[in-house]
C-alpha cells in the first residue's frame, strides 16, 4: 500500500499530537493514505505517556520559566524532554491490518527502518524489545504506540543531541537525586548521534527518508487543509488544555 510522505517541519507540542489524531481520522474514514511524517517541537516540549500523573513527572514551573510546552500523549510511555534542536520525531500512521498483530513484532519490524536510517549514516543499531534502539548498549531512540480503531500509530524519536542536565531540570526529580552520580548514570545509558559522528540534522532527516522509502512504497505529500483545521481543534479543544494534560 502508498505511504504518504511529509518531510520535516516544526509545530509546537499541541499541534503535533493533533496531526497525528487528525491524520488517524481520515486513515480511519478511508479519506487519508497512510502516512509517514518527520518534525520537531517548536518550542521545546515535555510530553507524558497517556497513564501518567503530571505533577509526578513534570516540574511545571521550570517548564514555564524556560518557555517549554508540556503535552499528554495518547501513547503510553514515561515522560520525554523534546529538545527543539536536539531530535528529530517521526510519526507512522497506517491500518492496523498492514502490521503484526504482536506489539514486539511490530515495533522491531518498524524500528528496522530506524536501524536502516543509522546505518546510512555510519552507525550501528540494535532493537532492544520493548520499544528502544541502541547503539553500544546505550538507548538513542524510544518509540511508543496507539492501535485505535483498526488504525496503528507509531510514534518516536532519534535523538540528534542530548542535554541531561536541561532534562533534569524540567522533569520531576527529588535535589537529592540530582546529582553528578545521577547525570553520569544517564548519560552512560544514553546517546545521541552528535556524540558518535559529526552529521548534520539535515542528513538524518535524509536518511530517515531514504530508509522508509526503501522499505516502503512512498510518494511525498503534504497535510490537505482538512487535517490542518482539525488539527487545530483539537489542539484548542483538547491537547492545550488543563483537563487533558492534567487529567491524571
Amino acid at each position: 500500500m502508498k505511504y504518504r510522505m511529509i518531510p520535516f517541519r516544526y509545530f509546537n507540542a499541541y499541534m503535533n499530537m493533533a496531526l497525528d489524531e487528525a491524520i488517524m481520522e481520515g486513515i480511519r474514514t478511508g479519506t487519508t493514505l497512510p502516512t509517514i511524517r518527520l518534525y520537531g517541537w517548536e518550542p521545546s516540549a515535555v510530553s507524558i505517556g497517556y497513564f501518567q500523573g503530571l505533577e509526578y513527572e513534570v516540574n511545571l514551573e521550570a517548564c514555564r520559566l524556560q518557555g517549554v510546552d508540556v503535552v499528554r500523549r495518547i501513547t503510553g510511555g514515561g515522560a520525554v524532554y523534546h529538545d527543539r534542536d536536539g531530535e528529530i520525531t517521526y510519526s507512522l500512521l497506517a491500518p492496523l491490518a498492514l502490521y503484526p498483530d504482536d506489539l514486539i513484532q511490530s515495533y522491531r519490524l518498524i524500528c528496522g527502518y530506524l536501524i536502516e536510517a543509522l546505518q546510512l549514516l555510519g552507525i550501528e543499531g540494535s532493537f532492544q524489545p520493548i520499544n528502544d534502539i541502541i547503539v553500544d548498549g546505550r538507548k538513542i531512540s524510544g518509540n511508543a504506540q496507539a492501535r485505535k480503531q483498526g488504525v496503528l500509530l507509531q510514534h518516536g524519536t532519534i535523538l540528534y543531541r542530548v542535554d541531561v542536565e536541561k532534562m533534569f531540570t524540567l522533569l520531576t526529580v527529588s535535589e537529592e537525586k540530582v546529582s553528578d552520580k545521577l547525570i553520569r548514570s544517564v548519560k552512560k545509558r544514553v546517546t545521541s548521534i552528535s556524540d558518535i559522528r559529526p552529521v548534520s540534522f539535515q542528513e538524518v532527516i535524509t536518511a530517515l527518508e531514504t530508509a522508509f522509502r526503501n522499505n516502503l512504497e512512498t510518494e511525498y505529500g503534504d497535510y490537505t487543509e482538512r487535517e490542518l483545521q482539525r488539527a487545530r481543534e483539537l489542539a484548542e479543544q483538547k491537547y492545550s488544555t488543563s483537563s487533558w494534560v492534567a487529567m491524571r
